[in-house]
């Protein structure tokens, strides 16, 4: 006898149910799972910033790692759950569909891609590490993190600036600690008519005597003449600096050797005269009067 469509829908619906019931079990156990490894994957990720973090000698390396970490335990748990509910042709589905999106996404979003993939390729090989300071462009500061899209930037008027990683991977990068030393120049005019060697020796003295610059074999400090100016002589000073702390050695002590220098000049009577602009009179001016005098006017009582 032919069932009416009332009874086929009745019995489907008590097919689905008596399915779901013996289901049950399994999608609780998954999501037993999913609870459970969620919470698992957070307390290995914070056992792991706590106790490798604080020891690591690459702290941006280490970050990375425990995202890194973090994210394929989730992955894991999600797939791990969708197999035990019994599911595991939804997580052969969802692999397939991220292959899919990714591929799509990657189009869509070629620029997110692109700085995602620079970031995991500096995470293992990059020219900097934290605090050191950099130049990328224009961009110049300290490194403050790397994450998976950007890298942070702090400069020294106290902006923070997040660079695209895909930047940081294609401009050349200019690092002034990598090694921790860094060489400081300024010039100093002396006059025409001074002993220029008495100068350089007197400069040289002082960087060699000077406690806060680097005195080795490798890092040499001198003196050269740099150029015929106008009015003066220009002396040019190259000395080496330990840029543990860059503003401090390339801005404050860079300032007090040029104090030194300027007041050790001076005490030996060296002249450091300041620009001189000629005056010109051709035969079609009038005469010009010129005075000179030494002594203010007295003012009369």
């Amino acid at each position: 006898m032919q069932q009416s469509p009332a009874e086929t829908i009745s019995e489907s619906v008590e097919t689905y149910y008596q399915n779901f019931l013996e289901l049950l079990p399994r999608i609780a156990l998954g999501i037993f799972i999913i609870i459970a490894g969620f919470l698992i994957a957070q307390f290995i990720t914070n056992i792991y910033k706590r106790r490798i973090l604080k020891k690591a000698e690459d702290p941006l390396m280490a970050r990375f790692l425990a995202q890194a970490i973090k994210t394929v335990l989730i992955i894991i748990t999600i797939m791990l759950a969708l197999e035990a509910a019994g599911l595991s042709g939804i997580a052969t589905g969802l692999l397939t569909a991220a292959g899919g999106a990714a591929i799509v996404l990657g189009f869509a979003f070629q620029d997110i891609g692109k700085n995602f993939l620079a970031g995991i390729i500096l995470a293992f090989n990059r020219p900097f590490n934290i605090n050191d300071t950099i130049k990328i462009g224009d961009i110049f500061g300290k490194v403050k993190a790397l994450n998976f899209r950007y890298s942070h930037i702090k400069t020294p008027d106290g902006r923070d600036i997040y660079i695209p990683n895909s930047d940081v991977l294609t401009e050349p990068v200019e690092n002034y600690t990598a090694d921790g030393y860094y060489r400081v120049d300024f010039v100093v005019g002396i006059g025409y008519e001074d002993d220029i060697e008495g100068a350089k020796q007197l400069i040289q003295n002082i960087l060699n005597e000077h406690e806060e610059i680097i005195q080795d074999d490798v890092h040499e400090n001198f003196v050269i003449e740099d150029e015929l100016a106008a009015s003066t002589v220009n002396l040019k000073v190259f000395f080496w600096v330990d840029t543990l702390d860059y503003r401090k050695a390339s801005r404050v002590l860079r300032g007090r050797v040029i104090q030194k220098v300027k007041n050790g000049l001076v005490e030996k009577k060296f002249n450091l005269p300041a620009d001189i602009k000629e005056l010109k009179i051709y035969g079609t001016e009038d005469a010009i009067p010129i005075k000179f005098r030494n002594n203010p006017p007295k003012q009369e009582g």
